[in-house]
Formats: C-alpha cells, sequence, structure tokens
C-alpha cells in the first residue's frame, strides 16, 4: 500500500514543498528538481487551467503526490514540467536539453494522454445521455478507453502521472463550487479510479471514488459522512478492543503470530454496498472490519472458529472462498457477526500467500471489485499484475535504472486504440490499416471504403495505423472492396475478420453470378421443350427445392442435371415415353441406367439419381442409394458416416445400387492437403492438378502458425486419376498428407 502526501496542504510553504519534493533523492538529483522547479515557474507565470486552477499549483500537487508513491526523480520534474509543451512549441526539446531524454520521455508522454481528454469527455457525455439504452455497449466502450490509455505510453509511469493529475484536479474541485467537476467525477469513475485500483495504488483509487461520489452526489456523501463521524470515536475504539480480545483468543490456541488491524471502508464503498444489497447505512455489515493475517489455511479456519465463538454469526454472511475460489482464484474466508453492542463486524481471514496474491494481481482482486468475468486471454490480465507487483517491489530495487526497466518492459504493445471522428475508440491488432479500421467499424463502410484521413491529412490504405490517431475513412456511394485488398504482400488488410468480410462480398458477387446463369439455362430449356408457361416455384418444390433461385443455383453447378429437369417438365408422360420398348412386364430383378452417370438401380426402371455432396462417390466405390423425399436416390459411398446415420433411423429407405458396365462424365473429389507455409505451395500444388488435367472447381485454404490447410473440390474421371494425384502431391516441398476426404 502506498502513502500519499495530501499537496493542499504543504503548497502552502513554496520551501516545505521542495524540501518534501527532495526527499529520498540524491544530492545531484534535489538541484535538478529545483532547477526545474524554476523552469517550470517562469514557463507558466500566471497562467490557468481550464478547471480554473494555476498551473504551477498544479504540476506541484502532481509532484507531492507522486512523493507519496515514492517515484524517482525523473517522475517528480515530469510532474513539474508537464504543461510546459502546451506553452512553448519547442517545450519537449528544451526539456531534454535541460533535464535529459528520460524526462522528456514522461513529458512526452503524458501531452499524448491529454490527447484523450476530448474523446474521454466526450463518451462520458454520450454515455450519460444514453444510460439506460445499452449498457453493455457503454461498458466496453469504458474498457477499451482504459486500455487505450494504458496503450499510448510506452512508460508506465506515464500513467501514475496521469492519475496524480486526476488526483489533484479533482482536490481542487473540492476548495471551489463548478459545473464542470461533474462530468470529471463521472469520468474518474469510469475510466481513472479503475486504473489505480487495477495499479494498486489503493490511495488514490480510495481518494478519486471518495471525492467524485461527493461531487456527482453531494447529499447522500454528506448523509454518509455524518454516520461516520457521529460514531468515528465509537467505532476506532471498538476496533482497538476487538483487535486486543481476538489477539489474545488465537494466542491461547497458539497462533501467536496473526496480523489482526482494522480495515478502514470508504464513503463511496459503503454507498455501493448500500445501492446493490438495498440497504439503510445501519445494515451495512462492514462499516466495521477486522483483517485477519496467519502463517497457513488450518489457522484461518482455526480463527474463523474463535470469531463465531466470541461473536455471533449473522446467517447467510458467510463466504468460503479458500475452498470454493472465485473465478479469478481470490481466496479468503469472509464472514460477518453481530457484537454485544447489537452492530456488526465483517471479518476476513487469509494467509499471508492469500494476501499477497489479492494485493498484488495474482488473484486478480480488481476483476471482482469490478465485476468482471476471467478473460479468455490471460496476457493482459499478467501485465496488470505484474504492474502492480512493481509498485510493491520498488521499495527493495536499489538500482533505480532497473526499477525504471521494469516499467518500460510493461509497455502495452499487442493493440491500438484509434477513434472515430464522432469520438468513439475502436481496437484493433497492431499492424492494422484504414481497410481493416473500416471493416471493424462497419462492414458497409469497408466495402465502400476508397480513401482515409489520418489525423486530417490523407494517407494511403495500405499505412499501419498508431494508437492514439483519429481515422476518417472516405466512401463512395456504391460499389465493393477491390481483389488488391486480398493480396498479403500490398499489406491492405491485417485482420482475419476484415479479410473473411471482403472474401465474402466476392463470394455472394459469384453466387449472384451462378443463380443467373441458371435462371438462363433454365429458362432456355423451358423454351425448347415448349414449356415456357411452367410455374417455376412450382417446379422448383417437385425437384425437392425449398426456392426457384435455389433451383437455378443446382442447375448452373450441374447439380442437377437437364435430364431430370426434363422428367419434372414432362411429368409422367415423358417418363413413360422415355421406358424401353422391349421391357419385360415383370422381372424379379431388373436394373436400369437411370443417370448419365451410369448407376443401376436394383428393382426400379426409372428413377431420379444424385451424386451426395458430403461424401461425392465416383467409381469404383462402393456405393448404397438411399431415398429421399423429393430428389429421388441420393448415392452414397458405403463408408458415408451421413449415410450410417440416415441408415440407422429409416433403415426401410436403404436401395441397392452399383456402378453400370461404363459411366460417364466427370465426378467431383475433395481432396486435403495439409503442409507447412511456404511462399509458392498453393502454386506448387495447383500445378500437380493441372499436370494430372484435373478441373478445381472450388479451393479454401487456412494459414496458422506455419501450418496450411488447403480443401481442393476437383473434378475426376475416375479413381485412379485421383491415386495417381495424391501420390504426386505427396513429393510437393512441404506437404505433410495429401488424402481424400
Amino acid at each position: 500500500m502506498v502513502s500519499v502526501v495530501h499537496s493542499v496542504a504543504a503548497q502552502s510553504d513554496l520551501t516545505h514543498s521542495l524540501q518534501t519534493l527532495c526527499d529520498g533523492l540524491s544530492p545531484s538529483e534535489k538541484e535538478k528538481l529545483r532547477r526545474a522547479a524554476e523552469f517550470a515557474q517562469s514557463v507558466y507565470a500566471d497562467r490557468i487551467l481550464g478547471s480554473g486552477e494555476g498551473v504551477w499549483q498544479h504540476a506541484l500537487g502532481m509532484a507531492l503526490i507522486l512523493v507519496g508513491l515514492k517515484l524517482d526523480a525523473e517522475s517528480r520534474i515530469a510532474a513539474l514540467l508537464f504543461a510546459v509543451p502546451t506553452y512553448d512549441e519547442q517545450g519537449i526539446a528544451q526539456v531534454d536539453e535541460r533535464f535529459g531524454a528520460a524526462v522528456a520521455h514522461l513529458v512526452g508522454g503524458v501531452s499524448r494522454l491529454n490527447s484523450l481528454r476530448p474523446v474521454a469527455r466526450g463518451f462520458v457525455a454520450y454515455s450519460l445521455e444514453n444510460k439506460d439504452r445499452d449498457p453493455i455497449e457503454l461498458r466496453a466502450q469504458i474498457e477499451i478507453l482504459r486500455k487505450m490509455l494504458l496503450a499510448m505510453v510506452e512508460d508506465i509511469r506515464v500513467v501514475l502521472l496521469r492519475l496524480a493529475s486526476r488526483t489533484q484536479t479533482l482536490r481542487y474541485y473540492a476548495t471551489v463550487r463548478d459545473d464542470l467537476r461533474v462530468q470529471v467525477a463521472h469520468e474518474t469513475l469510469d475510466l481513472y479510479s479503475p486504473l489505480a485500483n487495477r495499479l494498486g495504488v489503493w490511495e488514490l483509487k480510495w481518494e478519486l471514488e471518495d471525492l467524485s461520489f461527493r461531487f456527482i452526489h453531494p447529499d447522500l456523501y454528506k448523509k454518509i459522512a455524518d454516520h461516520l463521524d457521529q460514531t468515528r470515536v465509537e467505532r476506532e475504539q471498538f476496533i482497538t478492543e476487538a483487535v486486543a480480545s481476538l489477539t489474545r483468543e488465537l494466542a491461547t490456541v497458539g497462533i501467536k503470530d496473526a496480523e489482526i488491524y482494522g480495515r478502514p471502508k470508504h464513503i463511496y464503498s459503503i454507498w455501493n454496498k448500500m445501492r446493490k444489497k438495498g440497504v439503510e447505512f445501519a445494515e451495512v455489515y462492514d462499516v466495521r472490519a477486522l483483517r485477519v493475517i496467519v502463517d497457513d489455511v488450518k489457522d484461518c479456519y482455526t480463527a474463523l472458529g474463535i470469531v463465531h465463538n466470541m461473536w455471533s454469526p449473522i446467517p447467510k454472511e458467510f463466504d468460503d472462498y479458500i475452498s470454493q475460489p472465485k473465478d479469478n482464484d481470490y481466496r479468503s474466508l469472509h464472514t460477518a457477526v453481530y457484537c454485544p453492542d447489537g452492530r456488526s463486524l465483517e471479518v476476513q481471514i487469509r494467509t499471508r500467500e492469500m494476501h499477497k496474491n489479492s494485493e498484488l494481481g495474482v488473484a486478480a482482486h480488481w476483476r471482482y471489485k469490478e465485476g468482471k468475468k476471467k478473460s479468455s486471454d490471460g496476457s493482459y490480465d499478467d501485465k496488470i499484475a505484474w504492474l502492480r507487483q512493481l509498485l510493491t517491489w520498488k521499495d527493495e530495487v536499489t538500482d533505480s535504472s532497473t526499477w525504471v526497466k521494469h516499467y518500460k518492459d510493461a509497455a502495452f504493445d499487442e493493440m491500438i486504440y484509434v477513434m472515430t471522428p464522432q469520438g468513439r475508440v475502436v481496437d484493433l491488432p497492431r499492424g492494422s490499416t484504414p481497410v481493416d479500421f473500416a471493416y471493424r467499424v462497419h462492414t458497409d463502410l469497408g466495402h465502400r471504403c476508397r480513401g482515409a484521413k489520418v489525423n486530417g491529412v490523407m494517407v494511403s490504405l495500405n499505412t499501419p495505423l498508431e494508437t492514439g490517431q483519429q481515422v476518417e475513412i472516405i466512401v463512395t456511394k456504391q460499389g465493393g472492396p477491390s481483389r488488391d485488398w486480398l493480396n498479403s504482400l500490398l499489406g491492405y488488410l491485417n485482420t482475419q475478420r476484415a479479410r473473411a468480410k471482403v472474401r465474402l462480398w466476392f463470394s455472394s458477387r459469384a453466387l449472384e453470378q451462378t443463380l443467373a446463369d441458371g435462371r438462363t439455362i433454365v429458362n432456355r430449356e423451358l423454351q425448347r421443350l415448349g414449356a415456357t408457361g411452367t410455374k417455376i416455384d412450382e417446379l422448383a418444390t417437385k425437384l425437392g427445392f425449398a426456392k426457384s433461385d435455389d433451383l437455378f443455383i443446382a442447375v448452373a453447378r450441374t447439380e442437377l442435371n437437364l435430364r431430370q429437369l426434363q422428367t419434372a417438365v414432362r411429368g409422367s408422360d415423358a417418363q413413360e415415353a422415355d421406358r424401353p420398348a422391349k421391357a419385360a412386364p415383370v422381372r424379379k430383378r431388373k436394373t436400369s441406367d437411370t443417370s448419365e452417370k451410369g448407376i443401376l438401380i436394383v428393382g426400379v426402371d426409372k428413377l431420379l439419381t444424385q451424386l451426395a455432396d458430403c461424401c461425392k462417390p465416383a467409381p469404383p466405390d462402393p456405393i448404397i442409394g438411399f431415398v429421399t423425399r423429393g430428389k429421388g436416390v441420393s448415392i452414397h459411398r458405403a463408408s458415408c458416416s451421413n449415410l450410417a446415420n440416415m441408415v440407422a433411423m429409416h433403415p426401410e429407405r436403404v436401395i441397392e445400387t452399383g456402378w453400370g458396365s461404363h459411366t460417364e462424365g466427370v465426378f467431383a473429389v475433395d481432396i486435403v492437403v495439409d503442409a507447412h507455409d511456404r511462399q509458392g505451395l498453393l502454386r506448387d500444388v495447383s500445378e500437380v492438378m493441372t499436370r494430372e488435367k484435373m478441373n478445381v472447381v472450388a479451393v479454401s485454404t487456412l494459414s496458422k502458425q506455419g501450418m496450411a490447410h488447403m480443401n481442393f473440390t476437383a473434378e475426376i474421371d475416375n479413381l485412379g486419376q485421383l491415386t495417381r494425384t495424391l501420390a504426386q502431391l505427396q513429393e510437393v516441398s512441404g506437404v505433410i498428407d495429401a488424402r481424400r476426404a
């Protein structure tokens, strides 16, 4: 835990303030800090911030807060100089020249974070107006804003400088009345106090929350504060006596090293508990609270028994988070008891290891406080935990350069955060381009994207974006994406999400063309048959399709051949006309070649057949027929798993089937290739199929972690052609396996 110097009182005496600022510094660092104070005063003069506070007074207050956090000389100097770039165009260069690159880097980071202010305030205004509309979206945007704040800095000390600045602003607002302070308070509760909580800066967190609550709900704040003031002396005396009594009782059972102390409850926390549980102040069980820290788990339960023996347990107010930890791995015993005076007392009992985990973030205690669920990706949580540990370890690190290196190593660099012209923050993977941004905002915006402005300047569409930039997309009224965007060498798209949307657009256009081709074929065939008056929807239903578009697509893809279409159009007359003139009137076993593929259906003369898409049979595969509803007989490979499931449900619909004495046409097969991904792999695989005169009608590829998984649908004459192709694919460099699906 950290202690914070109260800057308002300390500012009254500049000499005393400078002495406080130099606490723990070397003589050279003290001299450097003194020069920084003189330089800052000369630049700021009598300038005033938007809040009404003097710039110098604000800078001095920030620096004093950082003394309480025990930050290094560079951080304190950067706090004094935080606004120099605002009033001097060459400010960063001057800071670099006078006080070194490290201080200039921190001052520059604070300046970049200040660019987030209008975004945050604009969003707070939006959230207040729409707080009942879409709370999930609002919470998501708040979370993105928090991450954006962290991502905009390379040195986490910049975030601590920003927290100190916000704390000082709220302290100033506590001394004056200003209409802006309510909006600033909302922004603080949404953005800054959760960050202070996550980083373990508890004193700042509590002060930020209490002051914000005071500005937003002054009457409630005063009411709770009055309750606390009325009982403060009594409460402190009770805690002292309770600690002494519990210490004696634990010692009698051999627990002599227990650490017991009162756990203060802050006004905002008390109000939160009253609001969530719908109770009055007197019913908040943890206004008076103790924390007991012991050596091992056995002692936890022993201490719990003693607490319940000393005081009366309150029903339904006991939680065992040791045997059943929270989702975030938080472990502790929580109980509430009635004391002899009739008032309640909350007691938390845990081991030192549990306490360390909950305080340092290993148990992600901030997620419990904020009501979050465990992240599927632990990397962000790990970095937060690491940063919180740094805040505790800094007193143990003797080499300041090592401590600074740890902070820089904790930079957040996996994501970038950019803004729309309306102030919405959009998170993207690092390396994303304006086209990725457009598709992230809205699919239609991506399709119609033709140009982009970054911070008001036109840029090419393959320009990598950076955190903090404002991106404006220039669109056309109609049109679609360019095929060049799918060329990875040109660098237009970095995210898989955007690539998938571009591919889907082209697939839908291809589907439209297929639909048009099928409609043309059907209409032409109806004209040839003299059946232009045929109702297409009825014809589609007769052939087993839900709608006419499905019929057109099936015809265009040759999934439904013209003979099947003719049979459906002609009806029973066509079937009779097609029957062989010399067919025997009755035969026990007869076969009929009912398909252009040469498939023989045993026991049936003329029957509609189709090759199943799930297993794509080809001669000489063993095949079995299955009678469908509305589509005739579906022909499957005997080993097809889908067929096995259908047979199990309807064994009566199985029909004996075989290939005829000759087969005509081509057969579709699926080929799967797994390989180590490399440049030119798809070209080499395609060349093998070209040599074997295979017609590839569909292909999909997936590349992940250096491995490529490719699926091809190709047309073959026979299985011998397929066997040769698979053997040659096995010889392609990098190919691990090539097989028929």
